[in-house]
């Protein structure tokens, strides 16, 4: 599995006489590494604003990290992918605790849902959902109530004993 991070990639045209500054386009990528950071912002860039690797250039790429890294939020994503029978935007909620992992599982749930590969998904949005009012899924929302608890029943008791004389309850 491929382990993602989030970069942000700024570029622009490639000045020239008339245009001596030209207009700075900057971009957040999902991907494994930068090269191919490098590469999905030129493709988009190219899609979107008629720009080409050729007559262009790459002024900075970053590495976005998360601010807080260990509490679990809720995220919202806006995808467009290319199926077998064409496009389709969608709008997914995943729960995680940094916005990479949120799109790794999305990655990860696409090409088993949906068997989507990872070229033919474009990642429009990814926005944290602060409000619980937010969500829509019920997937999600079922997480969001109140004193939620996981209990673990069928427990056994651990004993020093290596034989026991009854048959162990795992009823509490």
């Amino acid at each position: 599995m491929l382990a993602f991070k989030e970069y942000q990639v700024i570029g622009r045209r490639l000045p020239t006489e008339s245009v001596p500054e030209p207009k700075l386009f900057r971009m957040r990528v999902f991907a494994p590494n930068e090269v191919v950071a490098k590469s999905r912002y030129w493709y988009f860039l190219q899609k979107l604003h008629k720009v080409k690797r050729s007559s262009g250039e790459i002024v900075s790429v970053n590495v976005i990290s998360e601010a807080h890294p260990t509490k679990v939020k809720n995220f919202g994503v806006w995808v467009r992918y290319d199926s077998r029978s064409g496009t389709h935007n969608m709008y997914k909620e995943i729960r995680d605790v940094t916005r990479v992992g949120a799109v790794e599982s999305l990655y990860q749930d696409m090409a088993a849902r949906h068997r989507a590969r990872f070229r033919s998904i474009h990642i429009l949005k990814v926005v944290e959902l602060e409000k619980t009012a937010d969500v829509k899924r019920p997937y999600i929302k079922q997480f969001l109530t109140k004193d939620l608890k996981f209990p673990l029943p069928h427990r056994i008791q651990k004993s020093s004993s290596i034989f026991a004389y009854k048959r162990p309850s795992t009823f509490y």
